[in-house]
C-alpha cells in the first residue's frame, strides 16, 4: 500500500483544507437530548484516545450531535468528518438534517455520498456516506487521508461492511495516529467493540426511558399449522389484554410478511372499527410505510418485523407484543443458499423490542413464550459477518492488497468454511487465477461498486455486445423491487403489471418495464411521471433510484472502456451474459417435475416469477432463498448448451467408455461434464487421445494394432497381422490357447517399440511419415509361439474332399459359443450333391477325442465292456480300413467285432455332441455371402433348397441340357460330370427328368435326387414309346375301376391309376439296372414290350386282392372298442396304415407286395383272436412294440438325415414277419424270425 503523510499534503489536498478552514459552521443544539449531557465526557474521550465508543438507545441523539461535537473540537478540517451510515436513506436525510442545524446546505459545508451520487464539495468538513462507500474509497485512499475524523454509526447492526470497516480502522490506526474514530452502537455489547480497540473508553448516554413491565404468555408448541393458528390467537388475545390497562398505541413483532397478513386479518375482525390495525415491513410501498408516523385518532395496532426494533423509531408505542420470532438472513455454505429462516431473536433483540415501548411512558411488554426460553437464548444476534457469502469483501481485500481474510482484525473472524466458500464464488466468477490472486478480469470486478456476480455480467454483457441492456438489468438487481403490490389491492397491481412480463424471462420483464418507464418519462412532466407511477403501483422513488444506479454505472463502465451497443442485442446474448453471473444459480426440472439446483438443491420457481408458469426445462435464477422452502426468484429459460463455455473451468468432467473406430483410425469416447452436480454433457462423442492419450494409446494397441486394424494398415502391421493369423489358425486347430503368446505379451511388445507420442492412427502415421523405423515393430513367429506343436497339418486339413467337391474348412477355438470347432463352407450351387455321413468323421485330428466321446455317452452296463475308453477309440480307429459311411455305424461294428457286444442302432440319438465334435456348415450364395449355417445338413438342404436349385447352373455349352427328348437318342450318360462354376470346381449329375408330361435331360446337383429324378425320366420315356398298352392299362384294364373305389380310403382314384401303369412299368422294364446308354435302353425294351399287358393282368388280380383285405381289415378297425383293447387297435392301425398308403405301389419292392395279402390276412386273424383272448394279444402287443418303436425312430433318423439303408428295409419287413409269428403263426413266415434274428438285423443299420 502506499504510503502518504499529512505534513506534505498535495496541492489539490492544500486548497482543500484552506475551503475547509473558511467554511464556518454554526451548530444549534437541542439541549434536550440524551447525548448532549455528556457532550464534556465525549468531546475529553476524543482528544485523548484514538477510539472512543458512546452507546445509548436509538433516539438518544448519537447520530446528529456527534459530528457537531467533533466540530467544536476542531475537526473537520485537516481532513472532513467521515460519517458513515448503513443505508442510504439514512445518509441522506441525516446530512439534511445536520446540515440544518449547522445553518448551511447539503452539498456545501456538509455533504453526503451514496452510491451513484455525491453530493459533496472541496469546503464540505462533514459528509454522510454509508459504509459501503467508504470501503470504496479506500481504493483510492488507502491511509483515508482525506478524512481526520471517522464517526461508525449504527455499528451494533454489524453488517458486513461495518465489521470490514472496524477491520480496517484497526490496522489503519497506527499509521494515522491524527485519526479519531467514534463508534456508536446501540445498548447492544458495547464491550466488544471497546476490546477490539484495545479498551476504548464507553461513553454510556441514556436516552429519555421509562420502566417497562415485561410479561410472559408463552404459545404450546405442536405442529407448524398449529403454531400459527396460536401465534394468531396468542396475538389477539395480547392486544385484548393490553387493551384493558389504558389507551396507547400496540407495537406488535412478527417474523415476516405472512404472518403479518394472517395476524391482520384476525386483528379486524376481532377488534371494534375504530381500532387501526396497520403493516409495516420492508416490501411495502412508501405510501403505505408511511401511514405508521402520520396522526391518528384511536388506537392503532403496528403489526412489525425486526425494521422497527432499531431502524426506524414508531411514535406512541406504550405497549408491545413480542413473538420473540424474526426472519434471520443465514449464508449456508453447504447449499449456496441464502437462507431466510424465522429464528428466535436474541436476548438483545428481545430487549430492544420491550424498549420500544418506553419512550414516551411507562410500558408493557408481552413476549408470547416463557422467561425460561429467554434465558437459553443466545446473548447478541449473530453478526452479518458469520451468516454471509463473503465473496465481496474477499474481493476488496484481494484489491486492496490487505492480505489474507483469516489474519484480517475483525471483531470475530468469519468461519474458514464461508472464506472457502467466498473464495469459490469469486472463481467462479473468474475473478482469481491459479494462485488465487485476482486476475485481470477480477481486478476489473473490484473496479465496480456492485456485488461481484452483478460486476461479472456487466463484462460479459460488454464482451456479448449486450452491455446496454445488461446495465438496466444489473441496475434492477442493484436496487429494491420497485414494483408495489398493496394487500388489498393484489389483483389491480398484478393486472396493471401484466404487460410488462416475459413469460420466458423476469430479466425481460424488467427490460420491458424499463423501456416503458424510460418511454413515459421522455414525455410527461415529473408530476404526471409520478401519477403514471402510482397508476402502474410502481414506486416513483424506487423507479427514480434506478434511473440514478443506471447512470452511475454507465459513467463507471464508461470509464473503464467498456462499449454499450446501439443496436438491441440478441435475447440470448443478455442472457448468456446473465449466465455468466449465476452459473451457481442454475436448476433442471426433473421427469418428476421438481426442480433441482445445484449439488442436488430442491427448489420452486417463486409464484411471483413469470416463469413459474412455463416450467421450462432449465432455468437461471438472479438468487435462490430459502423461506418455507428454497426459491428461485428473478428466474429465466436458459439453454444448457450456453452453460459449458461459460462454466468450462468449473465443470466435473468425466471421460468414460474409449472405443477404437478402425474406419477413422482413432479412439474416441464420451464425455459427461456437471455443474455442481447437473447433467450439463452426457455422452459426447469426443477424440479420446485429447483429453486422455494414455488411456488412449492401450486402446489403440489393444483394439487397434491387435484387433480391428485401420482401413490402410502400415506395412509392419500387416505382415505381423498375417503371422498372428497363421499361429491362431494352428491354435484353432489343435484346440490350445497356450501357442499364441497372450494379449497382454503382445500389447506390451507395442507398447515398449511404439514412441510415447504415438496414441492412436494418425499419430502412428505421423511418425512413419517423419521417418519412424518401423524394424523394432515386426514380430517373428518364434516371438509369437509360447510353445511349439508336434500335430501334424494333415491331421488338421485346411479343405473336405466330398464327392469330387473340395470345400474350405475354417477352424475355431471358442468354446461354448455358435462357431465353435470346424466348419466347413458351401457353395450352394454344391449343396445338394452333399449327404451327413462323409462330415460325421470331422477331421483327423478330432476324430479320436469324438469316438472317446461316444463310448463315453454309452450306459454304464455297455461302457464297462470298453475300458479303458482312449485305448479302445484308438483301436478302433487303427482297425478301421475305410472311413466312409456313417461312423457311428462303423464305431458300433468294430467294438461289436473286438468284444462281441452289440450296441444298439439309435443309442447315440439323443446324445448332444459339444459343439466342436459336429461338422459346422456355411452356405454361401455365389458372391460368397451368408445364406444360413448350422450343424444339421440336411435342414440346411431343405432351408436352402430354392437357393441351391436356382444358383446350381449347368454349364452353358453343356451337352447335358435338352428338353423334348421323344427317344433315347442322347448316348451314354455318366454318373457325374465335373464343372466350373463361380471359380469353384462342382459335379453335376445327368438324368432323364420327367417335366409336365414330356421329357427333359438335365444336370442335377445331387447324385440320389438324380438317381431319382432319372428312374421317373426313363419310366416316361417307356410310356412315351409304348403309349398303346399304357392307355390300356389305364382304361381298358377290367376291374381296374373297381379297385379304384376299394383305394377311396387310401387315396385319390386317379393317383392310384397312374400309381397302378407306373407300377408295371417299373416291374416290367426297372426291375434291374436303370439303363444310361442307348444299347441298354434298347435291351429293356425288347425284353418287356410283350410283357406290359399280361404283366398288368397279373399286378392287377394281387393289387385287387390287397386292397379288398386292407378295406376289411379297415372296416373291423372302425366301430365302437373296448378299453382294454385300445393298445391293440392303435397298433394295427399303425401296422396298417405302414403297408397300404398312397403311393405304396411304387415304393413296395415286387417280392414284398406279394407279402401284403399275407400280413393283412395276419391282421384279420389278429383280429379274431384279439377277441377271444385280450391277454394273449397283450402279451404279443409287448414283444412288438420295442422293435415297432424302433424301427420307427430309426425310419425317422434316416428321413432326417437323408440316409438310404437297405439293412433298415430289411429289418422293416422282419418286423412285419415277426408280427405273424406273434398273431397268426399258423400262415407261415417267408423266414425263420425270432428276437435273436432281429438283434442280428439291427446290427447291420446304420
Amino acid at each position: 500500500m502506499a504510503e502518504h503523510s499529512n505534513a506534505h499534503p498535495t496541492r489539490s489536498a492544500a486548497k482543500a483544507r484552506a475551503a475547509r478552514e473558511a467554511m464556518t459552521l454554526r451548530p444549534d443544539y437541542a439541549l434536550d437530548l440524551p447525548v448532549l449531557e455528556h457532550a464534556e465526557a465525549i468531546k475529553a474521550a476524543v482528544r485523548d484516545h484514538p477510539v472512543v465508543v458512546v452507546c445509548g438507545e436509538t433516539g438518544s441523539g448519537k447520530s446528529t450531535q456527534l459530528p457537531k461535537l467533533m466540530l467544536d473540537l476542531g475537526r473537520g478540517i485537516d481532513g472532513m468528518i467521515a460519517h458513515t451510515q448503513p443505508r442510504r436513506i439514512a445518509a441522506r436525510s441525516l446530512a439534511s438534517r445536520v446540515a440544518e442545524e449547522c445553518g448551511t446546505r447539503v452539498g456545501s459545508g456538509v455533504g453526503y455520498r451514496v452510491r451513484f451520487s455525491d453530493q459533496t464539495g472541496p469546503e464540505t468538513r462533514i459528509k454522510l456516506l454509508t459504509d459501503g462507500m467508504l470501503l470504496a474509497e479506500t481504493q483510492a485512499d488507502d491511509r483515508l487521508d482525506g478524512y481526520d475524523t471517522v464517526i461508525i454509526d449504527e455499528a451494533h447492526e454489524r453488517s458486513l461492511n461495518i465489521d470490514f470497516l472496524l477491520g480496517y480502522l484497526k490496522r489503519l490506526l497506527p499509521r494515522r495516529p491524527d485519526l479519531r474514530v467514534i463508534i456508536t452502537s446501540a445498548t447492544i455489547d458495547p464491550a466488544r467493540f471497546s476490546q477490539h480497540f484495545d479498551d476504548a473508553p464507553v461513553v454510556e448516554v441514556s436516552g429519555r426511558t421509562y420502566p417497562v413491565e415485561v410479561r410472559y404468555r408463552p404459545l404450546v408448541e405442536q405442529s407448524e399449522d398449529e403454531r400459527e393458528r396460536s401465534l394468531r390467537q396468542g396475538v389477539v388475545e395480547a392486544v385484548d389484554e393490553l387493551a384493558g390497562l389504558g389507551r396507547g398505541d400496540v407495537l406488535v413483532f412478527l417474523p415476516g410478511e405472512r404472518e403479518i397478513r394472517q395476524c391482520a386479518e384476525a386483528l379486524r375482525k376481532h377488534h371494534p372499527p375504530h381500532t387501526e390495525v396497520l403493516p409495516l415491513f420492508g416490501r411495502l410501498s412508501t405510501a403505505e410505510q408511511q401511514r405508521v408516523f402520520a396522526p391518528h385518532r384511536g388506537r392503532r395496532i403496528v403489526l412489525s418485523t425486526n425494521v422497527a426494533e432499531t431502524s426506524l423509531t414508531v411514535p406512541g408505542i406504550r405497549y408491545v407484543v413480542d413473538s420473540g420470532l424474526a426472519r434471520i438472513s443465514r449464508y449456508s455454505y453447504r447449499t449456496k443458499v441464502q437462507r431466510l429462516p424465522v429464528e428466535p431473536v436474541a436476548q438483545s433483540s428481545a430487549d430492544q423490542r420491550a424498549g420500544r415501548c418506553g419512550r414516551e411512558g411507562p410500558g408493557v411488554c408481552i413476549r408470547l413464550y416463557d422467561a425460561a426460553d429467554f434465558e437459553a437464548r443466545p446473548r447478541f444476534t449473530d453478526p452479518e459477518i458469520l451468516r454471509t457469502n463473503l465473496a465481496s469483501v474477499i474481493l476488496q481485500m484481494k484489491h486492496l492488497r490487505l492480505g489474507a481474510i483469516e489474519r484480517f482484525p475483525f471483531i470475530e473472524p468469519p468461519d474458514p468454511r464461508y472464506v472457502k466458500d467466498g473464495l469459490k464464488l469469486l472463481d467462479e466468477l473468474g475473478a482469481l487465477n491459479r494462485r488465487q490472486n485476482l486476475s485481470r478480469l477480477g481486478r476489473q470486478l473490484a473496479r465496480l461498486p456492485v456485488d461481484p456476480r452483478i460486476a461479472r455480467i456487466l463484462l460479459a454483457g460488454d464482451r456479448e455486445g449486450a452491455l446496454d441492456e445488461l446495465l438496466v438489468i444489473a441496475a434492477a438487481l442493484s436496487v429494491q423491487d420497485p414494483r408495489e403490490r398493496p394487500m388489498d389491492r393484489r389483483e389491480a397491481a398484478d393486472a396493471a403489471q401484466s404487460a410488462w412480463q416475459d413469460k420466458r424471462s423476469d430479466f425481460g420483464g424488467q427490460l420491458r418495464l424499463w423501456a416503458a418507464y424510460r418511454e413515459q418519462a421522455h414525455h410527461l412532466s415529473r408530476r404526471k411521471l409520478q401519477a403514471w407511477c402510482h397508476e402502474h403501483f410502481l414506486s416513483h422513488v424506487r423507479m427514480r433510484e434506478w434511473a440514478d444506479t443506471h447512470a452511475q454505472l454507465r459513467g463507471l463502465v464508461r470509464d473503464m472502456g467498456l462499449t454499450e451497443n446501439t443496436a438491441p442485442a440478441r435475447p440470448v446474448a443478455i442472457h448468456r451474459a446473465l449466465l455468466s453471473g449465476f452459473l451457481s444459480n442454475i436448476a433442471r426440472r426433473e421427469d418428476g417435475g421438481e426442480y433441482v439446483g445445484p449439488r442436488g438443491l430442491k427448489l420452486a420457481i417463486h409464484p411471483s416469477s413469470a416463469v413459474a408458469r412455463q416450467r421450462p426445462r432449465w432455468i437461471m435464477a438472479a438468487e435462490l432463498v430459502e423461506t418455507s422452502r428454497v426459491f428461485a426468484r428473478v428466474a429465466a429459460d436458459v439453454r444448457p448448451e450456453w452453460i459449458e463455455p461459460l462454466a468450462g473451468h468449473l465443470l466435473k468432467r468425466r471421460h468414460r467408455d474409449p472405443w477404437w473406430e478402425a474406419g477413422r483410425g482413432k479412439v474416441f469416447g464420451r464425455e459427461d461434464a456437471t455443474l455442481y452436480g447437473l447433467p450439463i454433457v452426457t455422452g459426447r462423442k469426443i477424440d479420446y487421445a485429447r483429453v486422455a492419450p494414455a488411456e488412449a494409446r492401450q486402446v489403440f494397441i489393444r483394439e487397434g494394432l491387435l484387433g480391428e486394424p485401420p482401413p490402410d494398415p502400415p506395412a509392419f502391421l500387416r505382415a505381423n497381422q498375417d503371422l498372428i493369423a497363421e499361429v491362431e489358425t494352428l491354435e484353432a486347430k489343435t484346440r490350445r490357447r497356450d501357442v499364441l503368446v497372450d494379449h497382454e505379451a503382445l500389447a506390451a511388445f507395442y507398447d515398449a517399440a511404439l514412441p510415447a507420442a504415438v496414441v492412436d492412427g494418425p499419430s502412428l502415421d505421423r511418425w512413419l511419415r517423419d521417418g519412424g523405423d518401423d524394424r523394432a515393430l515386426r514380430l517373428d513367429r518364434d516371438q509369437l509361439m509360447a510353445r511349439g506343436v508336434t500335430e501334424g497339418a494333415a491331421d488338421y486339413p485346411d479343405t473336405f474332399d466330398v464327392n469330387g467337391v473340395r470345400l474350405p474348412l475354417r477352424y475355431a477355438f471358442t468354446p461354448g459359443s455358435e462357431v465353435d470347432g470346424v466348419t466347413v463352407c458351401i457353395p450352394v450351387a454344391a449343396l445338394n450333391a452333399l449327404s451327413p455321413e462323409p462330415f460325421e468323421w470331422l477331421v483327423p485330428g478330432l476324430l479320436e477325442e469324438k469316438v472317446v466321446t461316444l463310448i463315453r455317452a454309452l450306459p454304464k452296463a455297455l461302457r464297462r465292456h470298453f475300458v479303458p475308453v482312449p485305448d479302445f477309440a484308438r483301436a478302433v480307429l487303427e482297425s478301421l480300413p475305410t472311413r466312409e459311411g456313417s461312423l457311428e455305424a462303423a464305431v458300433r461294428a468294430e467294438l461289436r467285432r473286438m468284444t462281441g457286444i452289440d450296441i444298439p442302432g439309435g443309442l447315440w440319438d439323443e446324445l448332444v455332441l459339444p459343439g466342436h465334435l459336429q461338422m459346422r456348415f456355411e452356405v454361401l450364395d455365389e458372391a460368397g455371402a451368408l445364406l444360413d449355417s448350422g450343424r444339421d445338413l440336411p435342414a440346411l438342404q431343405r432351408s436352402c433348397a430354392d437357393h441351391a436349385a436356382r444358383d446350381f447352373r449347368a454349364p452353358a455349352d453343356s451337352s447335358f441340357e435338352r428338353t423334348g427328348i421323344t427317344d433315347w437318342d442322347i448316348g451314354t450318360l455318366p454318373e457325374r460330370v465335373p464343372f466350373v462354376q463361380g471359380g469353384i470346381e462342382l459335379q453335376g449329375y445327368p438324368a432323364l427328368c420327367a417335366e409336365q408330361g414330356a421329357v427333359a435331360l438335365r444336370l442335377l446337383d445331387g447324385p440320389e435326387r438324380a438317381a431319382i429324378a432319372h428312374r421317373e425320366g426313363v419310366r416316361s420315356l417307356l410310356m412315351k414309346r409304348f403309349a398303346q398298352q399304357a392307355r390300356h392299362l389305364r382304361r381298358g384294364l377290367e376291374g381296374l375301376d373297381r379297385m379304384a373305389i376299394d383305394y377311396r380310403d387310401v387315396g385319390d382314384a386317379d393317383e392310384f391309376k397312374r400309381g397302378f401303369v407306373a407300377a408295371v412299368f417299373d416291374q416290367v422294364f426297372l426291375a434291374g439296372t436303370v439303363p444310361r446308354d442307348r444299347a441298354s435302353w434298347l435291351e429293356i425294351c425288347e425284353q418287356g414290350r410283350t410283357a406290359i399287358i399280361p404283366h398288368g393282368e397279373q399286378l392287377r388280380d394281387r393289387v385287387s386282392d390287397i386292397l379288398s383285405r386292407q378295406k376289411r381289415v379297415r372296416r373291423a378297425l372302425k366301430g365302437n372298442i373296448p378299453l382294454g383293447m385300445m393298445d391293440s387297435y392303435q397298433d394295427l392301425r399303425q401296422q396298417l396304415d405302414g403297408l397300404v398308403y398312397p403311393g405304396f405301389l411304387l415304393d413296395t419292392d415286387p417280392e414284398r407286395l406279394a407279402d401284403l395279402p399275407r400280413y393283412l390276412a395276419g391282421m384279420a386273424r389278429r383280429l379274431e383272436r384279439l377277441q377271444q383272448d385280450p391277454n394273449r394279444d397283450a402279451a404279443g402287443l409287448a414283444a412288438i412294440q420295442p422293435h415297432q418303436r424302433r424301427l420307427d425312430e430309426a425310419l425317422a433318423r434316416h428321413a432326417r438325415r437323408a440316409i438310404r439303408d437297405p439293412a433298415l428295409a430289411q429289418v422293416r419287413w422282419l418286423v412285419e414277419e415277426y408280427r405273424i409269428s406273434l398273431f397268426a403263426q399258423d400262415l407261415g413266415t417267408r423266414e425263420r424270425v425270432s428276437e435273436k434274428r432281429l438283434a442280428r438285423a439291427w446290427e447291420a443299420v446304420r
